[in-house]
């Protein structure tokens, strides 16, 4: 009896260093659960909601000073008015995916990553709603690599990252993943994605000696793209074309191909800090035939959204408040939301959703009223031929 009792126990240990292991290395019993946390639309309203946080430039919390705000927000103003900034955004908007498009802690000011991002990425956590996040350029700045800051966040709670596609060792970066967004529960679309979503890690700065300036997406990346977008589109064939949103830190050279006002919704305040090659990602997404918009940070007060050759391009703005940005301008965040058509499908018991029938975004600011500006569509089924 004795025996079996340790037996018992030993097993009982096992099972607690597994599920340990599991949180922070995204290969335990808690992370397969994770990834098996399927995103669907919801069945009351027909929609999918996605907050996108751009730069927070997070370090060491209440002891980290602001930047760049008016000389009355300085006292007192620290990382901790990122993380407020971002409950309020949650309560207000209530998300079903929560996506943080790089610089998410700034690892030259933050004294241990691991710390800093379990603060950085609390609010998201503790909110229960799934989140995701890329790197950025100045993420692997501090005690850790990379690799090793994207292995910690995919070892995080209600995350649905991941380091990179299983079995491909080939492919640059950390961070290169897709979601498949399903159809209402009980619908007729309830195993079938509605709408793909990609994430890419656009690097940090050049490695090659005759090309200055910042990373951008590698030929492997792309071609990881290419084949699942076809992958995703096959799988759906015989069901309406789900459109994608690709996310990633650092914009294309595309985005200085808007000049005028005119052409875009809201505000150029800086230049386009792309890389000075052009990698062609622009070109393969157009090919792909599936994408309607494409989400990047990295220029803090730049937050306009404008379409080129049928994709829009947007940045989100800057988010942190210790990160650069302009005294006076408020921070802001990115909402985006992909919206049901309704339907009267006899066989659709729940509500009568259909496919994506538009999709929109604005920006939200925190001042006092959290207020909303630059409503856009950025695809409509009606208006579109895909």
């Amino acid at each position: 009896m004795a025996t079996y009792s340790g037996l018992l126990v030993s097993i009982f240990l096992l099972m607690i260093v597994t599920f340990s292991a599991g949180d922070h290395t995204g290969k335990g019993i808690t992370s397969k659960h994770k990834k098996s946390r399927k995103l669907r639309f919801d069945g009351k309203k027909g929609e999918f909601r996605i907050l996108q946080v751009a730069d927070m430039h997070f370090a060491n919390g209440k002891t980290t000073e602001c930047l760049d705000v008016l000389p009355s927000q300085f006292s007192g103003c620290s990382d901790l008015n990122t993380t407020a900034f971002i409950r309020r955004m949650i309560r207000a908007e209530r998300p079903h995916l929560i996506v943080f498009t790089g610089d998410n802690i700034y690892g030259f000011d933050a004294t241990n990553s691991s710390t800093s991002m379990d603060a950085a990425f609390s609010a998201a956590i503790e909110s229960n709603i799934p989140w995701t996040a890329i790197l950025g350029n100045h993420d692997q700045e501090g005690t850790l690599s990379r690799e090793g800051v994207m292995k910690y966040i995919v070892g995080m709670k209600n995350t649905l990252s991941r380091l990179n596609p299983v079995d491909d060792e080939s492919i640059d970066g950390f961070g290169n993943y897709n979601l498949e967004v399903n159809g209402v529960d009980g619908s007729i679309y309830e195993n079938k994605s509605l709408l793909n979503l990609y994430f890419l890690d656009s690097g940090d700065y050049s490695t090659v000696s005759a090309i200055p300036g910042y990373g951008w997406i590698k030929p492997s990346q792309q071609v990881w793209f290419q084949q699942t977008s076809k992958a995703l589109q096959r799988a759906n064939i015989n069901n309406p074309p789900a459109p994608g949103l690709v996310y990633f830190h650092i914009p294309l050279t595309e985005y200085s191909n808007f000049i005028s006002n005119s052409s875009y919704k809201g505000v150029k305040q800086e230049g386009i800090s792309s890389a000075s090659v052009n990698s062609g990602f622009f070109a393969t997404m157009v090919e792909a035939g599936d994408v309607k918009a494409v989400f990047t940070g990295h220029d803090h007060v730049n937050e306009f959204c404008g379409e080129l050759m049928d994709i829009h391009l947007c940045y989100a703005g800057g988010f942190g408040y210790h990160a650069y940005g302009k005294a006076g301008w408020s921070r802001r965040a990115r909402m985006v939301i992909a919206s049901l058509e309704k339907t009267t499908t006899i066989d659709d018991h729940n509500g009568g959703w259909g496919a994506v029938k538009s999709i929109k975004t604005w920006k939200r600011l925190d001042d006092f009223n959290l207020s909303m500006i630059d409503v856009q569509v950025i695809w409509s089924k009606k208006n579109k031929k895909n």
